[in-house]
C-alpha cells in the first residue's frame, strides 16, 4: 500500500523518546537500536511486491552508497517477506545494507509505531544519533536529493 508521498521533519525539541529495536537481518544477523547510536540511521520499510519499494531501491541504495562512510546508516525493514525473497530481492535490486525480517512478530514496526506514524509502505525514516525521529518520508522517494537533505540536516545537528 503506497502512501501519498509526504516529507516531515522534527524539530530536535519535538522528537519522541529514542526508538528501541531488535530484530534479526535476513542474513540471520541480530541489529539493536544500540548498535546504531551515535551515528545517523535511515530505516526503510518495505516488502519485495511493492512497486514503490522497488522503484525507491537504487535512490536508497545511492544514498546509502554516498554516506556509508559519513556516520551514517541504512536499515531496511521488510514487513512482508521471509529472508529468503528479502535476499533475493536485495541481490537483484542490488541493495547492500541489510534489512530486518519483522513479517512472523512485526516487533520492530511496532518499535517504530510507538514514536512516529508507518501508515504506508514505503515509509523511510532518518533517525538522530540520538536514535529518534528526525524525519519521515511516506511514500515512494522520487529522487535522493530529498533524502540527502534530511540526512544532512540531521548530520549537522550537534553530537549528544
Amino acid at each position: 500500500m503506497a502512501g501519498d508521498f509526504r516529507v516531515v521533519e522534527i524539530a530536535p525539541r519535538d522528537r519522541a523518546e529514542p526508538v528501541a529495536f531488535e530484530g534479526v537481518t535476513e542474513t540471520g544477523k541480530t541489529v539493536t537500536a544500540a548498535q546504531y547510536r551515535g551515528r545517523v540511521l535511515v530505516v526503510n520499510f518495505w516488502y519485495a511486491a511493492c512497486g514503490p519499494c522497488i522503484a525507491e531501491a537504487p535512490l536508497l541504495e545511492a544514498a546509502w552508497q554516498k554516506y556509508r562512510d559519513a556516520d551514517v546508516s541504512f536499515l531496511g525493514v521488510n514487513t512482508y517477506d521471509q529472508a529468503p525473497t528479502a535476499r533475493s530481492f536485495a541481490r537483484d535490486n542490488k541493495v547492500t545494507y541489510p534489512s530486518v525480517i519483522d513479517v512472523n512478530n512485526g516487533t520492530v514496526k511496532l518499535a517504530f509505531a510507538k514514536v512516529t506514524p508507518i501508515q504506508a509502505t514505503p515509509t523511510t525514516l532518518v533517525l538522530d544519533r540520538r536514535g529518534r525521529v528526525a524525519a519521515r518520508i511516506i511514500g515512494q522517494l522520487t529522487s535522493t536529493s530529498i533524502l540527502a537533505t534530511l540526512i544532512d540536516d540531521t548530520l549537522s545537528e550537534p553530537a549528544p
